[in-house]
């Protein structure tokens, strides 16, 4: 079952503009869960002529006994929003805390 935790899910209610994946075919097992795919999505939601693109930036992450697609990034962030998310999260150990934040919401489910 996949799972949206996000106040508006209208607000992903399309297909991403832009995916990086994070990880595929993941061997990680957490909590019980084994961590089996984990996205970061781009929904480019407006362009403001001064501040540029408004992107909301989700984190999908899929497991053997679920999904959650969850916020990670909101805000004018500029044209390489997604692609500096992704260096961001994959330089500072935040994949450890993504993943432990969505497990909790699954455990919660």
């Amino acid at each position: 079952m996949k799972y949206i935790d996000i106040a508006d899910s209208n607000r992903v209610n399309r297909s991403p503009d832009k995916i990086i994946q994070v990880l595929s075919d993941g061997t990680i097992v957490e909590k019980g869960y084994k961590i089996k795919n984990i996205q970061l999505r781009l929904y480019t939601e407006k362009n403001d002529k001064k501040l540029g693109l408004y992107s909301l930036i989700t984190s999908l992450v899929e497991t053997d006994k679920g999904s959650v697609e969850m916020i990670y990034d909101e805000g004018f962030r500029g044209n390489n929003a997604l692609e500096k998310s992704s260096k961001f999260l994959t330089e500072s150990l935040g994949i450890s805390g993504l993943i432990l934040r969505s497990l909790i919401f699954l455990d919660g489910k």
